[in-house]
């Protein structure tokens, strides 16, 4: 996390960028500790790409402020910041070998020879492509490009690595597998990159922390599983997996949780990362991801509305008997139940090691853990 012995790798104060009638980036803050691998996640149009290029160098912020490591950078050239950047398009030189596309920089910056070499070497072994160096770019894989490209850009040994989606072009397989390698290459390196993405799931399973980005303003920055587990707000709730929602308000509380009536029921909620129960008598916003539904016994039931098969579980839509439809996660598996008077089947009460639930089915259920956020349009 971040350091406070030595400064951090990047440090963003209030930066911000206007485009005619649109702020693209509205007063933006954060900082990334040295060795950090942060995550900068949003949707599409929020301001993270722009954010990125301020960072970079490559476009000009109307007001803020840019450190890299502990030295103002704001109005630095791009080739004047100790940063680097793997872009979407890898853009490596086709005439070039992959030794010269590693070292390109180097040369540009006048280091030649053995240290050169050296140095080179060491990025290809640093990236699992040892003995790739002879190589052009045209006898590669996709993700080999991938690891040039990540080659070239630490081989300079830059204080932040900073990638704007540079898997976002491989298929699923390769892009997971890649994953894996940037997170064991930020961790070797021991480098602080900043990963800017769309892709939920891809930053949640690099980052150290995640910073989430909505309307040009950075919303919230913490953990991936709290962000995930205790939202604050819908908006993150929603942007980091699936959530189904209920609103309500307070009839009881101790000092770490309260009893939320809703529609379908009175709900046990603890309070979103950082925030404080509300008081009994308000109005609020519960949370319940899909692993939160125990299906097969519960005081809750339903009919399945829908199944979708996800590999090692099934999501189900289920319409709870208040109306309500609920988003619930399964294992899939073959289960015994009793025909009902409607044409369906009804679960049994003790459910079995591999659940599995069918369309038409009813079912009980039960919703372990809720969250109260707020509805606030940050």
């Amino acid at each position: 996390m971040v350091s406070h012995a030595q400064p951090p790798a990047l440090a963003v104060e209030g930066l911000t960028k206007q485009f005619t009638d649109v702020r693209a980036v509205d007063g933006v803050s954060f900082e990334i500790g040295r060795s950090e691998f942060f995550g900068l996640v949003g949707p599409s149009g929020c301001g993270k790409t722009t954010t990125l290029r301020m960072l970079a160098g490559l476009t000009d912020p109307d007001d803020g402020v840019v450190r890299i490591d502990g030295t103002a950078a704001t109005t630095r050239p791009a080739r004047q910041r100790d940063t680097n950047m793997v872009f979407q398009e890898l853009v490596l030189f086709p005439h070039m070998t992959v030794a010269e596309n590693v070292g390109y920089g180097l040369a540009r910056d006048g280091v030649d020879g053995a240290e050169r070499t050296r140095r080179v070497e060491e990025a290809l072994e640093l990236v699992s492509l040892p003995g790739f160096g002879d190589r052009k770019p045209a006898e590669l894989s996709g993700g080999q490009k991938q690891r040039v490209a990540l080659a070239r850009a630490l081989v300079n040994d830059p204080a932040v690595l900073l990638l704007d989606e540079p898997l976002s072009s491989l298929d699923r397989s390769l892009r997971e597998d890649m994953e894996s390698e940037l997170k064991r290459i930020q961790r070797e390196s021991e480098t602080a990159f900043l990963y800017v993405t769309h892709d939920q799931e891809s930053a949640m399973s690099m980052s150290d922390r995640i910073g989430v980005m909505r309307s040009g303003k950075i919303v919230d920055i913490g953990p991936p599983k709290q962000l995930y587990e205790r939202p604050q707000t819908r908006f993150v709730a929603d942007f980091l997996g699936d959530a189904t929602m209920f609103r309500g308000h307070v009839t009881d509380r101790t000092d770490d949780h309260a009893v939320v009536e809703t529609p379908i029921g009175d709900l046990t909620a603890i309070p979103g990362r950082s925030a404080e129960l509300p008081p009994v008598g308000n109005s609020v916003t519960v949370v319940v991801r899909p692993e939160a539904v125990t299906v097969g016994t519960g005081r809750f039931s339903g009919r399945v509305l829908d199944t979708a098969y996800k590999g090692f579980y099934e999501q189900a839509q289920i319409e709870l008997d208040s109306g309500d439809t609920l988003t619930a996660r399964t294992n899939p598996g073959t289960t015994t139940g009793s025909a009902t008077a409607d044409g369906g089947t009804t679960r049994g009460q003790q459910p079995t090691a591999q659940q599995s639930v069918t369309p038409g089915e009813r079912i009980a259920l039960d919703i372990d853990r809720a969250v109260i956020v707020t509805d606030g349009s940050d």
